[in-house]
């Protein structure tokens, strides 16, 4: 099941609202959670529950051993036994049908390749329950005692296939203990609306001119068709993404959790590490604080740990050549920059760095949309003008002259325009607060009604990130 679903909208989530709400009783609204967070996850896959109930008993019982050996050989073996079994279930399911093509391909032998349905979701909950164990060993976190508590916090809907990564830390005191206000309601709905906006009006749309530009014979396109193309998929993915993340982020407003944000506006930044402390802010921090500073960070071998780290980056978004390569593009950027491009960059106009950065990220995103090494080959060639390429196209200015306020919307709200609006809101005196509000409820009302609409009519709505 997606949020951006007529079924969940309007059927599982009203129902989910009304018994959660129905009583006051922790352990019962806990239970209902569960429940529904179950049911969420078994909707396209009920196979891979199973797998999800396997991994939060095992970091439950881990984290319960660190907790009673503090320090000692079994708490060590503990957080070893996590690491192995959580990455090694990642391993099975996600990479070992690649490693296997590819001893085939080195080897020129005929290895029987593995062939596993991808259980959705597997890479964000795998980092979360790793982070969990990580922490209660650093003594960062008490363990949970309640395993229903616990399996709350593995497998709650509102994160669970998709993120952010949410550590425990992050929610500890919720899940003991949370209240719902009614600015927390609000602002939950209001978010929700926002990034289902995102999902409905804008990242599908891009979506269709991304497959109609992007998915045939990308040697046949224009120089400025391919670039058109590269643009559209970088705002389909942001917008797919970071609408869910607010859907995400909404929904666990509205039953009292406080997520992290996920996105900072990454289109306006001045530089490749600027844009990576805006964009997949979760993932971000996670490899920084679990992978980069353990290996040294800044301290020592900074060059190996921000090749380690960009690998594994590359690698944790899909088992292909191409996500790997757009690892070591942004850890060789990366790099370029703290040796010395970062010192230029603050030297110069700031709008060089916005347009250095902005070339930077869609290059990337044609690196990391095409897993056919000969069709990247082939695409980049075209955009940079090397395949002799006509430099334009009619189709071209025929699609831009039909969607130009619908290109002008996706590129305003890339900024932070409504950042912006809520803290004029906030400056407002009461009186005029509750007239923006109830102007939000308007809105919000008005964005359900329209997403609604297009629902109905289309066909295509995946959510880019459950591949990954």
């Amino acid at each position: 099941m997606v949020f951006a679903n007529l079924i969940f909208i309007y059927i599982f989530l009203p129902l989910n609202l009304l018994l959660y709400f129905s009583t006051k009783n922790k352990a019962f609204r806990n239970a209902i959670l569960v429940v529904f967070s179950l049911f969420f996850y078994a909707w396209g896959e009920p196979v891979w529950v199973s797998l999800l109930l396997f991994s939060a008993v095992i970091d439950y019982c881990h984290g319960r051993i660190i907790e009673k050996h503090p320090g000692q050989w079994q708490a060590k073996a503990a957080v070893a036994s996590s690491l192995i079994l959580n990455l090694g279930l990642l391993g099975i399911f996600k990479y070992s049908g690649f490693l296997v093509e590819n001893i085939n391909a080195l080897l020129g032998i005929g290895l029987p390749v593995p062939v596993f349905a991808l259980p959705i979701g597997i890479s964000f909950y795998t980092f979360q329950t790793i982070s969990y164990t990580v922490d209660v060993y650093r003594g960062e976190v008490q363990a949970q005692h309640s395993f229903g508590k616990f399996l709350m916090y593995v497998c709650s809907y509102h994160q669970l296939v998709a993120g952010p990564i949410v550590r425990y830390s992050d929610i500890a005191k919720e899940i003991e203990d949370r209240h719902t206000t009614v600015q927390d309601f609000s602002e939950g709905v209001t978010k929700f609306c926002i990034g289902l906006a995102k999902k409905v009006m804008i990242a599908n749309v891009a979506g269709q001119m991304v497959k109609l530009y992007l998915d045939g014979d990308v040697s046949q396109l224009s120089v400025a068709g391919a670039w058109f193309g590269v643009l559209m998929y970088s705002i389909q993915l942001y917008y797919d993404f970071s609408g869910y993340s607010d859907m995400a982020i909404g929904l666990g407003r509205i039953f009292g959790f406080h997520y992290p944000i996920n996105f900072n506006y990454p289109y306006i930044s001045k530089s490749v590490t600027e844009f990576w402390r805006r964009w997949h802010m979760t993932l971000g921090s996670f490899f920084r604080d679990y992978v980069y500073i353990p290996l040294g960070g800044n301290r020592r071998h900074q060059w190996l740990n921000i090749a380690v780290v960009w690998f594994l980056t590359g690698l944790w978004h899909g088992a292909s050549w191409n996500f790997i390569l757009w690892g070591v593009y942004y850890g060789v950027l990366l790099v370029i920059e703290k040796v010395f491009l970062l010192k230029v960059l603050k030297k110069i106009p700031a709008v060089f760095g916005h347009c250095y950065a902005l070339l930077a990220a869609v290059v990337g995103w044609a690196i990391f949309y095409v897993t056919d090494m000969d069709r990247l080959g082939a695409l980049l060639s075209t955009m940079f003008g090397l395949s002799g390429a006509a430099l334009t196209d009619l189709q071209l200015t025929i699609t831009v002259q039909n969607n130009m306020f619908w290109l002008l919307a996706a590129v305003i709200f890339c900024i932070p325009i409504t950042q912006w609006i809520k803290g004029k809101v906030q400056s407002l005196s009461e009186q005029k607060q509750a007239l923006c509000h109830s102007f939000a409820a308007v809105m919000n009302i008005a964005i359900l009604f329209l997403c609604t609409a297009l629902l109905v009519g289309q066909s295509y709505n995946p959510f880019l990130y459950f591949r990954f």
